[in-house]
């Protein structure tokens, strides 16, 4: 199978929804995440932080063995595919806790 690209939300998904503290860890997405990345999957932090709320996210994800490919910007492909690093960033999943799948 070829690498998929997975959009994970940060805020209510990998961790409970403290913002703008950290909530505790959402154990099972994380190993989610960490299971893809061990499998060669692409993942992408897409959240709405910004600045130092940010910088902090990435350091706490860190901190629980998670790195991204990319932080709120699509990856160098997808750039070049489409010519620009659009707002919308471009993944085959998001994983996200505010997600809705029309019936």
């Amino acid at each position: 199978m070829d690498a998929q690209i997975y959009a994970f939300d940060f805020d209510g998904t990998l961790c409970e929804d403290r913002f703008p503290e950290i909530g505790s860890p959402r154990r099972a997405t994380i190993s989610y995440a960490l299971r893809l990345k061990e499998e060669g999957h692409h993942l992408i932090l897409w959240t709405c932080r910004a600045g130092e709320h940010l910088d902090r996210a990435v350091e706490w994800c860190a901190s629980q063995g998670l790195t991204f490919d990319a932080v709120n910007e699509n990856l160098p492909e997808v750039v070049e595919k489409y010519g620009n690093d659009s707002r919308k960033i471009t993944a085959d999943y998001y994983v996200d806790d505010r997600s809705l799948m029309p019936a």
